[in-house]
């Protein structure tokens, strides 16, 4: 089985609400980097990192263009900008900012994220898939799972708008269709002690 170094997630409508559910479920000793986009109204400051950076054990940011990515820290996407791992020869891997077009009526973009962290981490990533109300971050999952990645989508069943997760399952990509309890308890075994594995 191969070891994951990082993990992206995306979200929509009723995607914040899922969040809630994760991540403060991460223990303060979580081993991995964690890179969110989630489609926030643009021209204004985002209040999600400061509201999960005061229900995480881990710590929680909006990183600036050209960060290296840490690991056991929580990167949330600022609005109006596409997130990316860029990842040179002999480089650690680190956050890229950009405003190019919106893609899928959205930026920042799920499938921007996934597909430039598939680029960079391989089989070494895990993307996850929330509650959303459009197709975003589908054809992500499917670079992910075709690079060697894996990839969880929350149970339609589950999801406040089910349209991302049935996405990405659409498109073949889904590894494991979960509920958010069973992510959470899944994500919190995966310390520095214990890396994780799909």
């Amino acid at each position: 089985m191969s070891t994951i170094d990082a993990i992206v997630i995306g979200a929509s409508a009723g995607g914040v609400e899922a969040l809630n559910l994760l991540l403060p479920a991460l223990p303060r000793e979580f081993a991995l980097p964690v890179l969110i986009v989630v489609h926030v109204r643009q021209g204004q400051p985002s209040l999600l990192p400061g509201l999960f950076a005061e229900r995480c054990s881990i710590p929680v940011q909006e990183p600036f263009d050209k960060d290296v990515i840490a690991p056991g820290v929580i990167y949330f996407a600022p609005p109006g900008y596409h997130m990316m791992v860029e990842a040179e020869d002999g480089a650690p891997p680190a956050i890229a900012l950009s405003v190019d077009p919106p893609v899928r009526f959205s930026r920042p973009s799920v499938d921007v994220l996934f597909e430039s962290a598939a680029h960079a981490y391989g089989e070494r990533l895990l993307g996850i898939v929330l509650s959303g109300a459009n197709d975003d971050g589908g054809r992500g999952a499917r670079a992910i799972r075709d690079a060697g990645g894996a990839c969880w989508a929350q149970d339609p069943d589950t999801a406040s708008a089910p349209s991302m997760p049935q996405a990405a399952i659409a498109q073949g990509a889904a590894n494991e269709v979960l509920t958010l309890d069973d992510m959470a308890a899944r994500l919190a075994m995966h310390t520095r002690t214990r890396r994780m594995q799909r």
